[in-house]
Parts: structure tokens; C-alpha cells; sequence
């Protein structure tokens, strides 16, 4: 072997889970004597030895979960962290929250701290690409289960939005109402929710034979300015309506149109995406494409928890859909 063994390697050659490897190099007795002596024996034979003697030197578990995410600022990533904390308190579980404010170095930063403070398990929002540092964290024997957003090409457990159905909707629901063009402001396309949702918005503006126009899409980077600045341009392109593809750029959007004096829902049309409450106070109240966010963060705990307990696991895709308000008129007779 031409690489340092990790735990991966020890489980492969013991022929055990990871979670099973895991559990035996850090001493606990919850596995059986077979697994024991079969960790035990590959560690030993790939000179895993000394990792496993360290892991050894812990008395107990940390009791500690870590939690990274994109951008705390966000309302919905404070909502989804809410929701995991209490989901982990429920299990005994304290949470490492860590925020990565939408930086890649910031969320490997973040990761490779969760590994100097060997907490138990981990829940994480990927930002950016982030393959190696996670990659690190599980090598050293830590479940890791994505959330919100994904890794590319990863088989870690994740529990992420579809967001086709709710953007399907939306997108019939603004071409319904007379719209050819959409303005869409999308987020970082190294980012699985961004790719995803402008691969959607292509594709469903296509299948009802609408051209995507390169100038009515406008990237952002999940921050409220670049939702400002995009629905500007969009605005000045002559957008009749405009899909935000985040609560932040929502808002930013909306602050656009409200400094500009641009009559939302009469003038021009907004969706955005997220169901934050602030949206059905606005005026107009904001169409939105809403996410359980609730049901993602008690689901990635409940993951975490199978994961750690050497139980399979399976990523899960939550469902989206559309919440009309205000924000998009309604069709006109003479349409």
C-alpha cells in the first residue's frame, strides 16, 4: 500500500462496516468479539496500528456533533441549524456549530477543526467543492451526513431538496400568467443547489418552448447584494418577471424593486425560493418555492444517528412546491 492506511482501508480488509471499524478502534464494546478481532488484526497488518492506539487513549465519546453551514446570516440556514440542534439535543447530543459564510477555505477551516475536537459525528452543508476535507473527516472514522446540498460524486448519506417540482410549478404558474421573459437569478454553480437549480430552469422553460436568453440569467453568490445587483440587470434587460433562486437574493431582489419604485406584482413579477416568514409580510407577500426545512434537519439527525450505530443508511430528497401570493398578478382577462 503506497498511501497512509485509513479506517477505510482497516474496515475493506476486516470485512466490516465503517461505523463497525470505527467503534472498535475507539474502544467501545457495542460490536461483536469477531469484529473485534478482525479490526484489531487489519489495523495491525496495515500499520494502522498507531492511529488505533491513539483513538485508544479516549476514555469516551465527545458527546459532540458537528454542524457546518453555509452562511448563519441566512434565515434559513438559521432555521435548518435550530432544527438539528434540537434534533441532536434529543439524543444527548451537544452541537459544534460552525459557519462557514458561503468561504470554501472557511468550510475546510471549519472541517478540519471538527477533526482536532474528534467530535462523534457530523452534519454538514458543503461550500464549495469540499471533497477533501470531508474526505479527511470520515478517514479518520467520523460519520458524515450533507445536508441542504450535496458533494459530487460522493456516496455519503445526504438529505437535500428536489427542487424540480416546486420550480415546475413556478415556472407554469409565471408562463401561464403571459411571461416569455423570465429573469432568473441563480446561485454558484460549484454548488449542487445552484447547478441544480438552473439546470431546472433551463430545462422547464424548454419543455414548454421558451429559449433560455443567456441575458435574462444573472449569477449570484447566495449573498442579498448579488440578488440586488441581478435583479438590477434583470430589470434593465427588460425582465417582466424574476425567480430568485434563494432567500437572500430574494431579498435582495426585493430591495431593488421597492428602492427603484418598481410595483411588484403589477410591474413586474417576483418569486423567490425559501418560505421564510418574512416573505408573507412583505407587501406584496412574496410566491415562493417552499422547503421542509424542518423535515431536513430532524431527517439528517435521525441519518447520523443510524450511521453512527453501524445501520444502513440512504440519502433522502425532500419534496418542493409552490406558494402563491401577491407578488405574481393574476391573468388578465384579455390574455
Amino acid at each position: 500500500m503506497n498511501h497512509k492506511p485509513t479506517i477505510k482501508d482497516v474496515a475493506k480488509l476486516a470485512g466490516v462496516s465503517l461505523g463497525t471499524a470505527s467503534r472498535v478502534l475507539n474502544g467501545s464494546s457495542a460490536t461483536s468479539p469477531a469484529s473485534r478481532s478482525a479490526v484489531r488484526k487489519a489495523a495491525k497488518e496495515l500499520g494502522y496500528l498507531s492511529n488505533a492506539h491513539a483513538r485508544s487513549l479516549r476514555s469516551a465519546h465527545s458527546g459532540v456533533i458537528g454542524l457546518v453551514v453555509p452562511d448563519i446570516r441566512n434565515p434559513y440556514f438559521a432555521e435548518l441549524a435550530s432544527v438539528v440542534e434540537n434534533a441532536c439535543l434529543a439524543h444527548g447530543w451537544a452541537t459544534l456549530l460552525c459557519n462557514a459564510d458561503e468561504s470554501a477555505d472557511q468550510f475546510n477551516r471549519y472541517v478540519d477543526t471538527l477533526r482536532r475536537q474528534q467530535v462523534d459525528g457530523a452534519i454538514v452543508a458543503p461550500t464549495g467543492l469540499g471533497e477533501q476535507a470531508v474526505k479527511d473527516l470520515v478517514d479518520d472514522g467520523v460519520q458524515v451526513v450533507c445536508v441542504d446540498r450535496e458533494i459530487a460524486g460522493s456516496t455519503l448519506p445526504s438529505v437535500t431538496s428536489d427542487p424540480w417540482n416546486g420550480m415546475r410549478e413556478a415556472v407554469d404558474h409565471l408562463l401561464d400568467r403571459g411571461h416569455r421573459t423570465i429573469g432568473f437569478i441563480t446561485g454558484p454553480q460549484q454548488s449542487s443547489t445552484g447547478l441544480e437549480r438552473y439546470q431546472a430552469y433551463c430545462r422547464l422553460l424548454a419543455e414548454r418552448g421558451v429559449d433560455v436568453v443567456e441575458d435574462l440569467v444573472v449569477v449570484g453568490d447566495y449573498q442579498e447584494e448579488s440578488g440586488r445587483v441581478g435583479a438590477g440587470l434583470l430589470l434593465d434587460r427588460g425582465a417582466t418577471a424574476i425567480f430568485a433562486s434563494d432567500s437572500l437574493m430574494s431579498m435582495g431582489a426585493l430591495r431593488t424593486c421597492l428602492d427603484r419604485g418598481v410595483r411588484i406584482g403589477e410591474e413586474i413579477d417576483l418569486v423567490g425560493f425559501d418560505d421564510l416568514p418574512l416573505f408573507s409580510l412583505t407587501n406584496p407577500a412574496l410566491t415562493v418555492v417552499a422547503q421542509d426545512i424542518d423535515a431536513m434537519g430532524k431527517v439528517a439527525v435521525d441519518l447520523l444517528n443510524r450511521a453512527m450505530a453501524g445501520e444502513p443508511t440512504s440519502s433522502a430528497r425532500l419534496d418542493t412546491h409552490l406558494i402563491v401570493r401577491a407578488s405574481t398578478r393574476m391573468v388578465k382577462e384579455d390574455q
